[in-house]
């Protein structure tokens, strides 16, 4: 994957449990599998941008913060 993915997953990973999140309750929010969370947070899989959209939006941060 690329360094974009990688750092999506570790973004994803570092503001979750910054705030205390499962990859359970954001999977619940995003309508998906837990594993799907996992493969987010681990760069296995591309994400589209409306999941993105989401992600951000079920972690209450903007998509920038997800993306830098």
């Amino acid at each position: 994957m690329t360094d974009d993915v990688k750092k999506l997953g570790q973004n994803l990973k570092r503001i979750r449990i910054k705030k205390n999140i499962t990859q359970v309750e954001i999977a619940k929010k995003l309508g998906v599998d837990r594993s799907f969370v996992s493969n987010l947070e681990n760069a296995k899989t591309n994400p589209t941008l409306a999941t993105i959209t989401n992600l951000a939006q079920a972690l209450g941060v903007s998509t920038n913060e997800l993306l830098k």
